[in-house]
């Protein structure tokens, strides 16, 4: 499972004026805010772009300066996968190592919806054996049972992280991941399109060699 909140869309106005430095053609722009607050691209800022967009990574550079906030809550497995993609992504996480003891271990904190019955009840014992030792830790400190947590931790169990990243990562991540296996890149893909002129600014491009399935 892969949970996506909180998403923010920022400096869309400045990343435009920026399309535009080249030619010096700012006289053309016609967006504006509208009532809600939102900048909304005109007709020949729209064009813009996706004449940018689709010429090619040398020039659509200005999508490099639209940012994108979101808190995404994912497990470890889809995690190491994601953090393929370190060049211009930030991200702050939860720790398992500081918090892993302060809250019991439940079924809900793991990404359990393609399990078996005969998985969902091997994970079930794993599950009440780390709440065992965790309540034996938090009564004793002892090292070994964090230890115990920290290395029978599946790759199941979720993590929340907050994640800032540009539509060039974006639109990477898009053409590399919306055929992969994993169900969650494919919840991704799907929030990524849902972006403001994400069909002109991150779709919009020559199919890549090689793409990741």
């Amino acid at each position: 499972m892969i949970l996506i909140e909180r998403t923010s869309v920022m400096n869309l106005e400045n990343a435009m004026r920026g399309a535009r430095n080249p030619l010096n053609s700012w006289a053309k722009s016609d967006s504006a805010y509208d009532e809600k607050g939102n900048y909304i691209l005109g007709e020949n800022d729209l064009s813009l772009a996706a004449r940018l967009c689709s010429a090619g990574s040398d020039h659509r550079k200005f999508i490099r300066q639209i940012f994108v906030s979101v808190d995404l809550t994912a497990p470890l497995y889809w995690w190491k996968e994601f953090d393929t993609y370190k060049v211009g992504t930030v991200a702050n996480s939860t720790s398992t190592m500081h918090k892993i003891q302060s809250y019991p271990f439940s079924r809900e904190m793991f990404s359990c919806d393609r399990l078996t019955p005969a998985g969902l009840a091997q994970l079930d014992a794993l599950i009440a054996y780390l709440e065992e030792v965790r309540q034996k830790y938090n009564e004793t400190k002892d090292r070994t049972c964090w230890h115990e947590m920290i290395q029978l931790l599946p790759s199941s169990f979720n993590q929340l992280r907050t994640v800032t990243m540009n539509y060039e990562n974006l639109s990477n991540i898009y053409y590399a991941r919306r055929a992969h296996k994993l169900p969650e890149w494919h919840t991704l893909c799907d929030w990524i399109l849902s972006l403001p002129y994400a069909g002109v600014m991150i779709a919009n491009r020559p199919e890549p060699d090689g793409a990741q399935g």
